[in-house]
């Protein structure tokens, strides 16, 4: 993959692309904000893998991203990783870049993110759910351009407001074959009760109204699911940020619509699943595995002794 960023420049969708290397500046940045085991992770990961900053068209604007790839391989299943928070609030940072998302292109993934309208160094606005969906899934054209990412292989991830964003996308598209979702956000109709303030951010994001909070709120249209995208559910029940119902009751409901989903509920864990790192990685490794490398199909109805 030596020659990815050449590749890279000759997408039509792609303004600009340039090389995020651990060296020089950005070396010792990380080595001042990152604690001495974490730099170390960084340090190693960054041996390992490629990664570039990437500019690209989306809604007739500029949008700023990132792919990670590893240094080796052909034709590689990819994960789109959609981030948390909004505005510059959750942004995916260079750190970030040599850690969560190193550790996926390890696992023989090209890595694909969008920092979304708004943020980032990006045009636009972000709606936190609105047309800025559309940047998640503009991500699509970029690897079925790009000799190295096997497109018809693609996975999707999302944390928080990035799993909100993955609901949204599950619900536009059927090319996704397999997600994973921690902590998502999944009722904003409801959210405001649990968590005090959001409906003042909410006014602020995009507006504030039923309509718009419903759109947002994947628990009133499952039925736009396919029957045949896994779905990984992760919540933490001492999560304060994002009500752990919501992933409770979306397993509910997926149930009924016969959509194939893995809930995992880690007792005690906070909203980034920190208590549980570790098996929090195993569990979404092992989805993408089992669901995107190797399309294992699944059997939903009764059956067994």
């Amino acid at each position: 993959m030596i020659n990815g960023i050449t590749q890279l420049r000759k997408i039509p969708g792609i303004i600009a692309v340039s090389r995020v290397d651990f060296s020089g500046d950005i070396e010792m940045m990380l080595k001042d904000r990152l604690t001495p085991g974490l730099f170390e992770s960084a340090r190693k990961n960054s041996k390992k893998i490629h990664a570039y900053k990437i500019v690209y068209k989306s809604n007739g604007h500029a949008v700023a991203g990132f792919i990670i790839e590893p240094r080796n391989g052909k034709k590689l299943p990819c994960i789109i990783y959609n981030r948390g928070g909004s505005k510059d609030f959750g942004s995916i940072r260079i750190g970030r870049l040599f850690l969560d998302l190193a550790d996926m292109a390890d696992w023989g993934y090209v890595v694909i993110a969008s920092q979304y309208s708004g943020n980032g160094g990006s045009e636009g606005r972000d709606e936190m759910g609105g047309k800025d969906v559309d940047d998640v899934l503009n991500l699509r054209k970029i690897l079925k351009a790009y000799p190295y990412a096997d497109d018809s292989r693609i996975g999707m991830y999302g944390h928080s407001r990035g799993g909100m964003m993955t609901y949204l996308s599950l619900a536009k598209v059927k090319w996704i074959k397999a997600a994973a979702i921690g902590a998502g956000l999944a009722d904003e109709v409801g959210a405001p009760k649990f968590r005090h303030g959001w409906d003042m951010h909410q006014k602020e994001m995009y507006g504030g109204s039923l309509i718009e909070k419903k759109k947002r709120s994947a628990l009133y249209w499952t039925d736009a699911f396919s029957k045949k995208t896994p779905i990984l559910l992760m919540h933490g029940s001492a999560d304060w940020r994002v009500n752990p119902l919501d992933s409770l009751r979306m397993a509910e409901k997926l149930y009924l619509k016969k959509v194939p989903f893995r809930l995992v509920f880690f007792e005690g864990a906070d909203h980034g699943l920190s208590e549980f790192e570790c098996e929090t990685k195993i569990q979404i490794k092992d989805w993408f595995e089992k669901y995107l490398k190797k399309d294992t199909k699944i059997d939903l109805c009764p059956h067994g002794k």
